[in-house]
């Protein structure tokens, strides 16, 4: 007999605190287990690692981490902030500049885009772009499945 795995989200709310990507980190990683898909913690966490790494760094407002299951064994990543441009290197891959060899920054949203299975952006009109922030989310699964 199939068991059949519900849907299932979860929202944590995140100050601007260095502390808070590493305690959203340890969330994940939690919430992964809990769910019985520790085979996505590595790749989820580098998505997550990533993206909230983005929105410390370039924003100066709280952030948001959702993690969202609709499928087996696939999990989405998202992260909303405060600021409602969305990075270049996320806008299009062929207009992103590349960033110099020498450079310590400008690399993690091209490493999401290359480790998730997909990934995209959305701005909520509707609340005004200058209040809505955005949102980043990268998903990722295990075997065949699709999203």
């Amino acid at each position: 007999m199939a068991t059949v795995s519900p849907s299932w989200n979860y929202t944590l709310h995140l100050p601007h605190d260095p502390r808070a990507p590493g305690i959203a980190r340890g969330a994940l990683r939690l919430i992964l287990a809990a769910h019985e898909m520790p085979e996505l913690t590595p790749t989820a966490e580098l998505l997550a690692a990533e993206l909230l790494a983005n929105a410390h760094s370039h924003t100066e407002g709280p952030y948001i981490l959702r993690l969202l299951s609709t499928e087996p064994g696939r999990v989405r990543v998202a992260v909303w902030d405060t600021d409602p441009r969305v990075p270049q290197a996320f806008v299009s891959a062929t207009t992103a500049p590349q960033p110099p060899p020498d450079a310590e920054h400008g690399r993690g949203l091209r490493l999401v885009r290359a480790c998730a299975d997909a990934w995209g952006s959305s701005v909520p009109r509707e609340l005004g772009a200058s209040k809505g922030g955005k949102l980043l989310w990268a998903e990722c699964g295990s075997g065949a499945a699709a999203w």
